[in-house]
């Protein structure tokens, strides 16, 4: 994203926090100025937006500005969002990328387009280079949605925001598009409060009291947070199997809770007469048919292959995973397409009730060991891993209580 040029006065801007991190916006007499995605920290934040514009003040927003923020935030909280009214300053912008940032504002959230096919529709053909140069020096990510320009065989492309192609892939993610190169494993989603992933009522193999006992005693600062967000509340459901419970967190991987919902609902009503879902039922099914449900190309491969998995005995049942350890658990489920470390984890905390697991690769689960430390960077998958230590062997009730650190005001 290109450096505007400097201004004789600072630049007005605002921050605000949105479900991916905070972002940023400023704005001139004429418009949007720029947009700044998240960050490492909102010092960070505050650094690239002076790199880029030169002096800024933080200012309350006008009331075009703040319209603009509120579909921004919309937008990343999974909700379609049409940004193309927001008025532009396009003071330094070439004609070609002019050319170029209009109509990439016609693709809406959940569409995605080709540099190529980009690049012929403002009247360049093989100019697929000139418009990636268009999209790095994009000064609106969002409202000029660059997310949703893909290469030509489908893969991610670049993306100079922070975290990359990761960030891309989330943001593209939480429209309804996964079945791009990693945009299936690229994010992984925290249980949403009263949500859990395999949530259900019943109760724990383990004594959380005495846990909740433990933890205090061992931290502290994590007491003080148990006692902010009060009784531990974690309960399981009992899967019919293991493939009904893992089929069911491949269809909701990256999605709203609504939209996999409906798309879950949709893909048994293939089988009127199951209750859940059966193996033999989806290796039978076409896949034009259970692309009709809503699955992407992704998901129906990995759930075909998830199902011949189960079928030839390389996916262990429900009974044999109570008997496996964690990492023999997660050794053999993650050779299944589609199903991630996190995944297995989230079925060890949600399903099996295991009292000692820590997913140091969950965001949601970092940013909230972030706010337990009272810092403003997200702390690393490592540096949880080695802080969590002191957690054993109650470590998945320590996670309970990060994720719900994410909620407190």
């Amino acid at each position: 994203m290109t450096q505007r040029r400097h201004r004789d006065r600072p630049t007005r801007c605002a921050l605000f926090d949105t479900p991916i991190g905070t972002c940023a916006v400023a704005w001139g007499d004429e418009g949007l100025q720029w947009v700044q995605l998240p960050e490492a920290s909102k010092s960070r934040l505050r650094a690239r937006l002076r790199e880029q514009l030169g002096g800024v003040e933080e200012a309350t927003p006008p009331a075009a500005i703040r319209r603009s923020i509120g579909q921004v935030k919309r937008l990343l909280s999974g909700k379609a969002t049409d940004l193309s009214a927001a008025e532009l300053d396009m003071t330094g912008v070439t004609p070609f990328a002019r050319r170029v940032y209009a109509a990439l504002r016609e693709i809406g959230p959940g569409q995605t387009i080709t540099y190529g096919q980009l690049a012929a529709r403002v009247g360049s053909p093989g100019g697929a280079r000139a418009v990636g140069a268009a999209m790095a020096r994009n000064p609106w990510p969002l409202v000029v949605p660059c997310h949703r320009v893909l290469a030509a065989d489908g893969k991610l492309g670049g993306f100079s925001a922070h975290g990359g192609t990761v960030t891309k892939a989330r943001i593209l993610a939480l429209e309804g598009v996964t079945d791009v190169d990693r945009a299936g494993t690229a994010v992984a989603r925290a249980p949403v409060a009263g949500q859990p992933l395999f949530g259900g009522d019943r109760p724990l193999p383990f004594d959380a009291a005495r846990a909740q006992r433990a933890l205090r005693k061992a931290d502290p600062e994590l007491g003080a947070l148990m006692k902010r967000v009060g009784p531990f509340r974690l309960c399981l459901k009992k899967p019919q199997s293991a493939f009904a419970a893992l089929g069911e967190a491949i269809v909701y991987q990256q999605l709203t809770g609504k939209a996999a919902g409906t798309i879950f609902r949709r893909v048994l009503a293939l089988y009127p007469r199951r209750r859940a879902l059966r193996p033999e039922d989806v290796a039978a099914t076409p896949d034009d048919q259970l692309r009709s449900a809503g699955l992407s190309r992704a998901k129906t491969a990995a759930l075909r292959d998830l199902a011949e998995k189960t079928l030839t005995g390389q996916v262990p049942t429900l009974r044999r995973l109570r008997r496996m350890d964690d990492e023999a658990i997660i050794d053999a489920l993650t050779g299944v397409r589609g199903i991630g470390r996190w995944t297995v984890e989230m079925l060890l905390i949600f399903q099996l009730g295991r009292p000692d697991v820590l997913a140091c690769g969950d965001w949601g689960l970092r940013k909230g060991f972030a706010r337990l430390l009272g810092v403003d960077e997200v702390p690393s998958a490592r540096e949880l891993g080695e802080y969590g230590k002191r957690w054993r062997p109650y470590r998945t009730v320590a996670s309970w209580y990060l994720w719900r650190a994410l909620e407190l005001g």
